[in-house]
């Protein structure tokens, strides 16, 4: 009787610790991963804070270096991005599976473009504002996966990287 009350205990603390998925309120998480976009490969590190069961709000810096061509000459470009965005997470009103995370939300942020002197481009450093969709994968209490696809950032068409509760 002791050894399938022990296991009825476990199995319930299990379901909590996973009941915190996503971010619990005042919890945070770091983020780090790759992107898509058409120029190179940016990265990117973040951290979300969960504010609300259902809402979280973070930060991200981001960083990508690619060359084009203008006029038949090659330029090599840097652009970071600093960006907030706030995010509402779908596990409580759709009922879903608690290792799971799917997100919605709005994203702004200032970018600052480095070109050479003698570029005759158009790129310049400014605001950005977009919205990003996601989703994360949780294979423990504190670490996942995650894919999100937006605009308005330097990603352009999303990123994926791993996810670690703090």
């Amino acid at each position: 009787m002791k050894k399938m009350l022990f296991v009825v205990v476990l199995l319930v603390s299990c379901m909590t610790i996973f009941a915190q998925n996503p971010v619990a309120e005042g919890q945070t998480q770091f983020n780090a991963g790759l992107g898509f976009s058409n120029r190179s490969v940016p990265v990117y590190i973040g951290l979300d804070y969960g504010v609300h069961k259902d809402i979280t709000i973070g930060g991200e810096l981001s960083f990508i270096s690619y060359h084009d061509k203008y006029n038949q000459y090659k330029y090599n470009h840097t652009v970071i991005g600093i960006s907030g965005n706030a995010n509402y997470h779908f596990n409580h009103i759709l009922d879903i599976p608690l290792n799971w995370d799917f997100y919605l939300g709005p994203n702004l942020g200032y970018f600052i473009w480095s070109s050479p002197d003698d570029y005759p481009g158009t790129h310049t450093s400014g605001i950005g504002f977009g919205a990003q969709i996601g989703g994360r994968h949780y294979f423990s209490e504190k670490f996942g996966i995650n894919l999100e696809f937006g605009g308005g950032n330097v990603f352009s068409g999303g990123k994926f990287g791993i996810s670690l509760k703090l």
